[in-house]
């Protein structure tokens, strides 16, 4: 369970510090708007994804077991902290994701890391494209534009409030906030290497604040943004809240091993490494806990920030302390711009995200599965949509696991990573 950090610093030299420079910064430039909008679609203050970003993936980097996992707030964590945040508060997300935390200290402790094996693929493909869903629905409000104070939490309902208000659409939000997406797949398709997603972003607020377009932007609904970090402080701990956040915590620390593990599958076929999954699973234990401590959200690796790294140069985990680094840098030194990024524009991110996150180039595939497999993906997407994410994982691994008994004869699943 050595660090990968250890391994690689044996035979570190000046070529692959500058490679790791290089893609670190890169990286850092992909992850900034990225953990701006995705604390902000979670219910948090923007803030908390930037620190989020830099002590979770600080702490993953200096403890995993991958050459070059990228760790921070991802999107597959939207859905459960939104609904604990509006349940608990964000008190109660904080302790959430300390308990969470303890949890995958134990299950690393344990040698937990290789149980993914038995999670059937289409439970994760199911609340994936579940997620993704519900992270695209939530963003229609900013990226249209809407006249509503108020989203409902429920689907069907959010679905029919923003139809009711569908006569409020914003030309200049819309517009903003789909030249921004024309942008990231522009810059994408021509400059792959290049950090298009800060670009894109940032020409398209320039564009609006030049123009005074009547779009929100993070300063105009949440104020500035704050220039350092804040003082690590404990959360009230007590029995009662404990259990009450049991089910909350078990399920981030399944998404935070799922999606490390997975990440890292992915970073081994593009690089020929092999990662350490039970280092792997501590390193998530102790970036939950530090990422709590500093009042942030679940951290976990970052399947395209960590094929990102990999596709600017990345050779060892010093890339992913750079990228921790600078965007630290960024906050102590640009944080009041960051204020003047235009809300449509970091929804278009966040659409392109959800896309991303459905892997719509596997849907064939997903179409072609035996008709139990297909059952169970359709069972496990559907109730992440419409009832509980909870619910969805409980159930999923259930009934995967039974269709699984019944077909003994049936090989382990051969996992196809996602792709985003």
């Amino acid at each position: 369970m050595t660090p990968k950090l250890l391994t690689t610093l044996k035979t570190y030299n000046r070529a692959l510090f500058l490679g790791d420079l290089s893609a670190g910064i890169t990286v850092a430039m992909v992850a900034l708007p990225l953990s701006l909008a995705i604390a902000i679609a979670s219910g948090a203050d923007p803030a908390t994804g930037l620190i989020t970003a830099i002590v979770g993936g600080l702490l993953i980097s200096l403890f995993g077991g991958s050459r070059v996992q990228i760790g921070g707030p991802t999107g597959a964590f939207i859905v459960v902290v939104y609904g604990v945040i509006a349940e608990h508060g964000h008190d109660g997300l904080i302790l959430a994701t300390l308990m969470a935390g303890g949890i995958l200290l134990v299950a690393g402790a344990l040698r937990a890391g290789r149980l993914i094996s038995y999670i059937p693929e289409p439970v994760i493909h199911g609340f994936t494209i579940g997620i993704a869903v519900i992270i695209a629905t939530s963003q229609l409000k900013d990226f249209l534009g809407l006249g509503m104070e108020a989203v409902p939490a429920e689907f069907f309902e959010k679905l029919h409030a923003m139809w009711q208000a569908r006569a409020t659409v914003s030309p200049a939000a819309l517009g903003i906030g789909g030249l921004t997406m024309l942008l990231i797949v522009a810059l994408r398709r021509m400059l792959p290497r290049f950090p298009g997603l800060i670009v894109a972003v940032a020409v398209t607020s320039a564009l609006a604040y030049a123009l005074d377009l009547p779009v929100d932007t993070i300063r105009s609904r949440f104020g500035d943004l704050p220039a350092t970090l804040p003082v690590p402080h404990w959360p009230e701990i007590t029995h009662e809240r404990v259990i009450t956040l049991l089910p909350s915590a078990f399920v981030i620390a399944f998404l935070a091993g799922v999606e490390s593990l997975l990440s890292a599958m992915v970073a081994d076929r593009m690089i020929g490494s092999r990662h350490r999954s039970n280092a792997e699973v501590l390193a998530q234990g102790a970036a939950n806990i530090g990422s709590a401590l500093f009042g942030g959200l679940p951290a976990t690796g970052a399947i395209a920030r960590t094929a990102t790294n990999v596709r600017a140069g990345g050779k060892t985990p010093v890339a992913g302390l750079v990228h921790a680094v600078t965007i630290l840098v960024v906050m102590l030194v640009a944080a009041p711009l960051a204020g003047y990024l235009a809300m449509p524009a970091l929804a278009g991110v966040l659409l392109l995200t959800a896309w991303n996150m459905s892997e719509p180039q596997h849907w064939r595939d997903h179409a072609a599965l035996p008709r139990s497999d297909l059952f169970v993906l359709l069972l496990t997407l559907v109730l992440t949509v419409v009832a509980d994410l909870t619910v969805a994982i409980g159930v999923g691994v259930a009934v995967g696991l039974a269709l699984r008994l019944r077909r003994r004869n049936v090989p382990p699943a051969d996992w196809h990573p996602p792709d985003r």
